[in-house]
């Protein structure tokens, strides 16, 4: 599988795993509780085998910062949180760091 697909799926199962975590209510509902548990072990499992073709820098950044912007997305989608100017400000600064990193960055240029 492509790394950068196996990334993207450890994303998706960890802001998953963070979703349910809310929803889980300290850990007192037994099926997002199980979601937490499953999505974080999931997540884990997919940035191992990320970590196999991909530097660890490069892959750590790209999958919190990616899950910061992604989960307080989830926030305001689906727990109706609020966001302000200096929030939209801050998850943009997220992004532009993730592809800078990623597409710019010469320390994380596959070897040729």
């Amino acid at each position: 599988m492509h790394p950068y697909l196996t990334l993207a799926l450890a994303i998706a199962a960890e802001v998953t795993g963070t979703t349910a975590l809310k929803a889980s209510d300290g850990f007192s509902q037994p099926v997002p509780t199980a979601v937490v548990v499953v999505g974080y072990v999931g997540s884990f499992y997919l940035l191992g085998l990320t970590l196999e073709e991909l530097p660890v820098g490069l892959v750590y950044a790209t999958w919190a910062g990616v899950g910061i912007v992604a989960t307080a997305l989830v926030g305001v989608a689906v727990f109706e949180e609020s966001i302000d100017a200096a929030g939209v400000v801050g998850m943009a600064l997220v992004v532009a760091g993730v592809v800078v990193l990623n597409a710019l960055s010469d320390a994380y240029a596959p070897a040729h």
